[in-house]
């Protein structure tokens, strides 16, 4: 019981958070519970009976016969698993955890959505289970686990996030997607399972016509349940194929649902140009959120913040994630985005293998970027769709996720169970290709079909024009990534002596909002030596620490491009100093 407070304290990240707890000392259960609403302290909702007690974490959705247990969620499961034991959580969508109570039975179930979005962290000790939402949690009470585990530090700097399950921390793990994990008073702990990704890879396979069919009667249903509920929404729109499905069927009303995007400081970015024209076609306001100097001088603490707040999986780079949004909420505490759509419907891997500069660490853990490789391949091997829902969805995904939503409530249709399961029912013609997409949006909306989303696509098609219009868009992505993020050493030595001619003013901004190689060069330039040359940071066991003063002076010199690399050590500095260290 004592260990609860010292386990929820470091979740109350703001002052309007509250917290609650349950605790059964026959049944060897003590759980503590956080809510974002100060006047509304989380706890447990029993069912009629009073012997089945449930707590949901995130929004979703259980899906029974009464319409009227709907609106609450932890009750509707709680009368569900009455009847049907742990496979009522086959009936629930949406992103969420929890704990139910069982007193009939004497047990308790640790639970999660079936891709494991909702991350559960977990501690096996021989006498007890540990969990938590944020590993900080364990971290706070086992101080033997504030230890970084080597193999997932080094898929983390190679893959950008630890894989098979694993987290940055020795001892610590994730809570498999779609877990059911029964545990009892005499310690027998049964790990079971209520999906498998095998339901949904197993269904037949549909004809293009009748999947094109299938997702246009889909989308507009599971976009209803994203767009219902009593809190205001607004979308988070660019130029992309995804959000504008989205409001292609939205139907909402005139100036019912605004409309934002985030911008660059030194020019409207494509997504804005493109988001107001969407935006004024559905007749809904629209405005721009800039990242720019305010941004920058606040730097420092919102880096910090987002290692915190994620337990190190977003690196700094997040930051920009955790402004934005925390601006996005003075508009509407609902964010509607098109998150996910690429990866769902279009099968779009999202990450891989990219180890750093090697000379950066020690020998013996560089060595390990290699394996980190290794086991991407055997992981990424088999079914592609399961592997991006599944696993690249709660490795990867999360981290900017957890963000988003420390700050705002996040909604997507895409990882709807529906739309999911539909999506592996597409032939391999509809696979990886727009027109499925395009079709739902010209169904929806001839008139949005028809402006050209970033990259310069329009529905019908124009062979020539939209050849054009793709081929410039694509030119000036690879362009302004090849300035920043992706510039090559060469090109960053030829460049050091062009910084009169400021050439950034020619190329970025016209795709992306963030442009930290330049940043880091001169607005954050003193922020990283002061982090990375400091003797702690340069004393780490797993780096080079006579390397980093060499790398800092060469990317702040312009002499060489170091972004990545710089992104990843200055957030496990910071972690060190916020999680581990202490």
């Amino acid at each position: 019981m004592a260990a609860l407070p010292r386990m929820t304290r470091p979740m109350l990240h703001e002052d309007s958070y509250s917290s609650g707890d349950y605790v059964n000392r026959e049944l060897g259960l003590f759980v503590g519970f956080v809510g974002a609403e100060l006047a509304r302290p989380p706890k447990l909702t029993w069912d009629d009976s009073g012997e089945i007690g449930c707590f949901i974490s995130g929004e979703a959705i259980v899906e029974w016969s009464d319409p009227g247990l709907r609106s609450d969620p932890a009750f509707a499961l709680a009368s569900l698993y009455k009847a049907r034991g742990h496979g009522a959580l086959e009936n629930v969508n949406g992103w969420f955890s929890g704990v139910l109570v069982d007193l009939q039975h004497r047990q308790a179930v640790l639970f999660n959505d079936r891709y494991g979005l909702s991350r559960i962290y977990v501690h096996e000790e021989k006498s007890r289970l540990l969990f938590a939402s944020e590993a900080k949690s364990l971290l706070a009470v086992v101080p033997a686990l504030r230890e970084l585990d080597p193999r997932g530090l080094a898929e983390w700097f190679s893959c950008g996030c630890a894989l098979g399950n694993r987290t940055l921390f020795r001892g610590v793990s994730l809570l498999p997607p779609g877990s059911a994990w029964i545990f009892s008073p005499d310690g027998t702990l049964k790990k079971e399972s209520y999906f498998n990704s095998s339901k949904w890879e197993n269904q037949p396979t549909l004809s293009s016509t009748e999947f094109s069919e299938r997702l246009q009667e889909t989308f507009p249903r599971v976009l209803s349940r994203s767009t219902n509920g009593s809190e205001p929404i607004a979308m988070s729109l660019t130029g992309g194929l995804d959000g504008r499905m989205i409001m292609a069927w939205t139907r909402a009303s005139h100036g019912a649902l605004p409309c934002y995007t985030f911008n660059s400081c030194y020019r409207d970015c494509v997504d804005v140009r493109i988001a107001r024209k969407v935006a004024a076609a559905c007749g809904q306001p629209h405005q721009t959120i800039f990242v720019g100097d305010e941004f920058l001088t606040q730097f420092p603490q919102l880096a910090e913040q987002t290692v915190y707040i994620t337990d190190g999986a977003m690196d700094v780079s997040g930051a920009a994630e955790l402004y934005v949004n925390r601006l996005a909420r003075q508009i509407a505490p609902v964010r509607l985005t098109g998150n996910y759509g690429s990866e769902i419907l279009r099968r779009h891997v999202a990450f891989k293998p990219r180890p750093p500069a090697a000379q950066l660490f020690s020998p013996d853990f560089a060595a390990q970027f290699a394996a980190a490789a290794r086991t991407y391949s055997e992981e990424a091997n088999g079914n592609r769709l399961s592997f991006i829902a599944f696993k690249q969805v709660p490795w990867h995904h999360y981290a900017r996720l957890a963000v988003e939503q420390s700050q705002i409530i996040i909604r997507s249709p895409f990882l709807d169970n529906d739309l999911v399961a539909l999506a592996f029912q597409a032939p391999a013609e509809a696979q990886m290709t727009l027109a499925p997409s395009l079709g739902l949006v010209a169904k929806g909306s001839p008139t949005l079909a028809q402006i050209p989303t970033d990259r310069g696509i329009s529905y019908p098609a124009n062979p020539i024009t939209n050849r054009m219009h793709r081929l410039f868009q694509e030119f000036l992505t690879k362009a302004e990534y090849a300035y920043d993020y992706g510039m090559p050493n060469w090109l960053a030595r030829v460049d050091k002596y062009l910084t009169p001619f400021r050439f950034e003013k020619l190329f970025l901004g016209r795709q992306k909002f963030c442009h930290f190689r330049c940043w880091y060069r001169h607005p954050l330039a003193s922020y990283v030596r002061e982090m990375l040359l400091d003797t702690r940071a340069r004393s780490r066991s797993y780096l080079n620490g006579r390397a980093l003063q060499p790398m800092v002076k060469a990317h702040i010199a312009g002499l060489c491009n170091y972004t990545m690399e710089i992104h990843k050590l200055l957030s496990m500095e910071l972690l060190h100093r916020s999680l581990l260290d202490c």
